[in-house]
């Protein structure tokens, strides 16, 4: 697989793999810890470079298990992580980016991961009670002393990003971008192309909505975090199966999958964005990478650029409690 630049020179492949689904949030977590590993390398094999965890994600079994499978192949993969939660009795109970805290997360990070360094260290939601000033400079400071390689933001807004970049180099910022989700269009995108900051979109399958393969008819555990998503409700969803009918057109007119077009309709908007799927299964790493590969015409990429325009989104991303979090 190709690979792509993100900030601060850190090249990783164009295509990622976002771990959490392995832990959390899709169902019942799979029994079988092996698997889980085999998955995560195989990735690696097939030329997955670009690994995304995060002490919440569990939380901290995911960190573990990324560690465990990268331990052999260290030298073949950079790994993002993420600080920034305050985690009581195994729950977030809201955000916390002191600089202390921030430093604690390191710490448990690296011991998680096995790594002497994190390549990319994600503050996860900008927490309004400590300046984004204190948070870059404190990530700044792990920087120099080696703990960690580079600085990163998930779910900010512009004037954040520009106010953090301003103090420490922001090498990629992490927030939701799909064929359904185009907030980072509005003012995001370009700031990343100003200041030379990657962009690493996480759902870029809406949630695994764009891989054609959720009913319009289809329901979600308690627990599963699309049962709490607005857009999954019976309602919204059956309403929203419109924009799938769509791409799936278009991929069956082109030979390929829904997936491998919603991802390589990603990967034209700029040359600095990297989704980072998410799967447990092998045959899904393959169907992922092949969108890299995947030459979309212009033609196409119009005609995507417009669907929610044309035919609407029904449903928030998140719920209100989560919809307040995002873009500060």
């Amino acid at each position: 697989m190709h690979t792509r630049t993100l900030g601060q020179g850190l090249q990783v492949s164009a295509i990622g793999l976002g771990a959490m689904g392995m832990s959390m949030s899709y169902g019942p977590n799979p029994g079988d810890r092996d698997d889980m590993i085999g998955v995560l390398r195989y990735a690696v094999e097939q030329g997955v470079t670009f690994i995304d965890t995060a002490e919440v994600y569990g939380p901290y079994v995911n960190e573990e298990l990324v560690g465990q499978a990268i331990a052999p192949i260290r030298d073949q993969v950079v790994v993002a992580t993420k600080f920034g939660w305050n985690i009581v009795d195994g729950r977030m109970q809201g955000t916390d980016s002191r600089p202390e805290q921030i430093r604690r997360v390191a710490e448990a990070s690296l011991k998680r991961l096995g790594v002497e360094s994190i390549d990319l260290f994600y503050q996860h939601r900008v927490d309004p009670d400590i300046p984004i000033e204190d948070v870059a400079g404190t990530v700044g400071e792990l920087v120099a002393e080696g703990k960690v390689k580079h600085f990163g933001l998930s779910e900010a807004g512009a004037g954040t990003i520009r106010r953090a970049h301003a103090v420490f180099p922001v090498t990629a910022v992490q927030s939701e971008y799909s064929l359904w989700t185009r907030e980072p269009e509005a003012e995001v995108l370009a700031t990343c192309a100003e200041l030379g900051i990657g962009f690493v979109p996480f759902s870029p399958l809406g949630k695994g909505f764009f891989t054609g393969t959720v009913a319009a008819d289809a329901t979600f555990e308690p627990g599963e975090i699309r049962a709490v998503v607005p857009r999954f409700t019976a309602d919204n969803l059956a309403a929203n199966q419109a924009l799938i009918n769509h791409v799936r057109a278009l991929a069956d007119a082109r030979g390929t999958t829904p997936a491998q077009v919603a991802l390589a309709w990603l990967l034209a908007q700029r040359p600095f964005i990297v989704p980072i799927p998410g799967t447990r299964r092998r045959e899904r790493i393959v169907e992922n990478i092949g969108a890299a590969t995947l030459p979309l015409s212009a033609d196409d990429i119009a005609d995507l650029n417009t669907l929610v325009e044309r035919i609407g989104v029904v449903g928030n991303r998140y719920n209100e409690s989560g919809m307040k979090m995002v873009g500060l």
